[in-house]
């Protein structure tokens, strides 16, 4: 079940409106969301009291974003254990909303298995729920954490590719702290950038079809004070052409074993286009998001989203209720067949290099990346 209500903005004090947060309020614990669908025009929050609900949030893209989906998937499975619902059943429902970020499916698995290690010690239902949570709000912390080195390995990364400072950056999807328990991770980096007297320009792609570069990263560059600016995403060739790019810089929702990176469609035009002009082309996430189990970029599966996306327009102050329902204006005559992956796959041979917590792997390779996962999971241990 979710409820959604508002909160006032006279003062800009909801500009700290955390985009993922669990309460405990007297008649149960629920987990709270910034609705990211209703994001610029209201910022309202999506109140989740089970799994059923966090699925949907999910799949309509209320919560979004490779980090902040696997914490969101770890509260999940911890909503479901403190409320007393099956476990299994809600990690399994969590797990595959979205098939194509990795993270939702990582962070479900390590608060289930927190869950299963306490029954398995002998620990009762409250027991189980409280460890549940404890490693929902651990892998929360450690995001944060992980966003906060990125962007410091990120900022370094420009500063040796880029001496001079004066960057401009070119984005493409939303990176920010909506998608993380930090600061983000592509944003991030522009943002440390920014305070560091260092960015000079961000340009921001809308990201069609459902604009997740107009209407979330452009408030979060607004809400820091960055210099910024919207294109529309086939206007980013012309700007490649007038050599105003120094740097594209993206996420991800997946990395496969040989360095082949799923992210918002609309990214594999950019690195063919950064590859023809010369320009570094950067993806920056956390070590979660490489997935040894996916060998290459053909393994990756793509979700395919509800035509309704790009045969209509929706407003943000009218969230699209259902996965296959839509609600928007029709932008295309009745009947139109629409083609509508959510992500596409960029080679490894066309990154610059792949910035994450644990440092930067650049030229990209199976190996190096696969030292990175090395290190990374001694690190932890």
């Amino acid at each position: 079940m979710a409820d959604q209500y508002a909160r006032a903005d006279e003062d800009n004090q909801s500009a700290e409106m955390p985009a993922i947060r669990w309460e405990e309020p007297p008649e149960g614990p629920v987990l709270v969301l910034l609705d990211q669908r209703r994001l610029p025009a209201e910022e309202v929050e999506l109140v989740c009291t089970d799994a059923s609900a966090l699925v949907d949030a999910i799949r309509t893209l209320a919560v979004r974003g490779a980090p902040l989906l696997g914490i969101a998937g770890a509260y999940g499975v911890a909503l479901a254990a403190a409320r007393g619902f099956d476990v299994e059943e809600a990690a399994a429902a969590l797990a595959g909303a979205r098939p194509t970020a990795v993270n939702l499916a990582v962070g479900v698995r390590r608060a289930q298995a927190a869950y299963r290690a306490a029954v398995a010690g002998g620990g009762d239902r409250g027991q189980a729920a409280e460890a549940t949570l404890a490693a929902a709000r651990a892998l929360h912390q450690e995001d944060a954490a992980a966003s906060a080195r990125m962007a410091r390995h990120g900022l370094a990364l420009l500063e040796e590719l880029l001496p001079g400072g004066g960057h401009r950056v070119l984005t493409h999807c939303n990176t920010g702290a909506l998608v993380s328990g930090g600061e983000g991770t592509a944003f991030a980096v522009a943002l440390a950038a920014h305070r560091a007297g260092r960015l000079r320009r961000l340009w921001v792609d809308e990201t069609r079809p459902l604009l997740q570069g107009a209407r979330l990263t452009a408030y979060e560059a607004a809400r820091n004070g960055m210099a910024y600016t919207l294109l529309t995403d086939n206007a980013a060739g012309s700007l490649f052409a007038a050599g105003e790019v120094d740097a594209v810089l993206i996420g991800a929702d997946r990395i496969a074993a040989d360095g082949s990176v799923a992210n918002k469609v609309g990214s594999y035009p950019l690195a063919v286009l950064a590859r023809y002009h010369h320009v570094p082309f950067i993806v920056v996430a956390p070590v979660t998001t490489v997935d040894p189990g996916t060998p290459d970029g053909a393994s990756i599966e793509v979700e395919q989203r509800a035509g309704h996306e790009v045969t209509e327009v929706t407003a943000p102050r009218v969230p699209v209720a259902g996965a296959e329902a839509g609600g928007g204006i029709p932008v295309a005559p009745l009947g139109t067949q629409a083609y509508n992956p959510a992500f596409d796959v960029t080679p490894p041979e066309l990154v610059t290099a792949i910035v994450t917590e644990e440092g930067v792997v650049s030229p990209v390779t199976a190996d190096a990346l696969a030292a990175l996962c090395d290190r990374s999971r001694q690190v932890t241990i």
